[in-house]
């Protein structure tokens, strides 16, 4: 066990150079709870001081803020590299070391967030002074968010601002962990809760009460057709781990007592969509639905029982950025391809929002993320920061 504090390395070592900002990015505790705008900070200081045009977008609260650190000129069509600095939770007794205290353990440096994702803003923060150094003949934008963990809410301020600039980037990396493979499309999701109202009492009472738990079943059951559906019907691509969307229930509680018919249930489901679905209007329909078959025998029964139905928070799907003009201008320089994947990212953000087509390629594996001793190898990082370099040393050579 070797903590980052008690490591040296080489002045001309880029990956001991990543490490140490890794190790810096970590030491923050970014959980989505708590504001990140102290790393957003210490992000903006070192790259606004190696000339990198800085814009910061703060939440309402300013406690929360994105980063758009710009390198090279503002007349041309860019590329983004992009991440988040939210991280998930870390209170597993499995945590063999702080999981904010960066440590290295054969070849692997572990901490919350270390792959997921700071492993790449600390490699494009190791990277930044090629940056600063070339004459770029396209701009290169850093972009950080808040909040990606818990909906991706912080990356639609970005797009938008992005989309606003004289000439708005033609292309986006999105750092998520990839084993650095090319990844050209990603699930879309809606994540919603069901409030579910019936009426209490006792239970040998039962048919004169609207049993929340039971109706909450139906609605239940309605989902799980529609995510079958799915399954049978599609739409597929065959390109993903699961080729076509699901929709399923995540999590129920209800009820008081065993001899109490329950006034109310809560539940939680998904629906995880793929690129050319139309799922706002696939959510709408099962809605109405539920609306017309479940909660209104609910409302005829005893008037103020019934479903209310809330969005927690939606991300669209990430479609082929292949046969587009920014892609091709890198595509030379782009890893193995490595499929599709379901977990979600700002790729489909920046895609539908910024209209900049979007690709994943990132350190570390997503077997990795949101897990107790979560690690990224350094192998891989050193395999970024080579990539990284690729581009950088591609943009700074005339290009038509």
């Amino acid at each position: 066990m070797t903590l980052l504090s008690e490591m040296s390395f080489a002045s001309d070592d880029l990956t001991g150079k990543a490490a140490e900002h890794l190790a810096k990015l970590i030491s923050f505790d970014t959980v989505s709870r708590n504001p990140n705008r102290p790393l957003i900070d210490h992000m903006a200081d070192y790259l606004g001081d190696l000339g990198a045009r800085i814009t910061i977008l703060p939440d309402e609260t300013g406690a929360k803020a994105n980063l758009v650190a710009a390198f090279g000129p503002k007349d041309t069509a860019g590329v983004v590299w992009s991440g988040h600095t939210d991280v998930v939770p870390a209170e597993e007794p499995e945590w063999q070391s702080n999981p904010f205290v960066a440590e290295i353990r054969d070849g692997k440096l572990y901490g919350r967030g270390a792959c997921d994702m700071k492993g790449f803003a600390a490699c494009a923060m190791a990277v930044a002074p090629q940056l600063a150094a070339a004459k770029l003949s396209r701009p290169v934008y850093l972009c950080f968010s808040y909040d990606e963990e818990v909906g991706c809410l912080g990356a639609p301020a970005i797009a938008e601002y992005l989309k606003q600039l004289p000439v708005p980037p033609e292309f986006a990396i999105i750092g998520e962990p990839s084993m650095m493979k090319l990844i050209t499309g990603q699930k879309g999701k809606i994540a919603m809760r069901a409030h579910v109202t019936g009426t209490a009492g006792h239970s040998s009472f039962a048919p004169e009460h609207v049993n929340a738990i039971e109706f909450a079943s139906k609605a239940v059951e309605r989902i799980s057709e529609r995510g079958k559906r799915y399954e049978l019907e599609g739409p597929f691509d065959q390109d993903f781990t699961v080729a076509h969307a699901t929709m399923l229930v995540t999590m129920v509680q209800g009820g008081v007592a065993t001899n109490v018919t329950p006034d109310s249930c809560e539940f939680t489901f998904e629906l995880r969509s793929i690129s050319g679905m139309e799922p706002e209007q696939d959510m709408k329909s099962l809605l109405e639905d539920i609306t017309c078959d479940i909660v209104r025998p609910m409302e005829e029964k005893i008037p103020g029982t019934g479903i209310r139905f809330e969005q927690i928070f939606s991300y669209p799907a990430m479609g082929e950025a292949r046969n587009t003009t920014g892609f091709n201008r890198y595509a030379h320089l782009m890893p193995a391809w490595g499929g599709k994947v379901s977990y979600g990212s700002e790729g489909g953000v920046f895609e539908q929002i910024g209209g900049i087509p979007s690709v994943i390629v990132g350190p570390g594996s997503i077997e990795q993320a949101h897990k107790p001793n979560e690690f990224v190898d350094l192998e891989q990082l050193g395999e970024c920061l080579r990539f990284l370099g690729k581009v950088v040393e591609f943009l700074s050579e005339p290009t038509p």
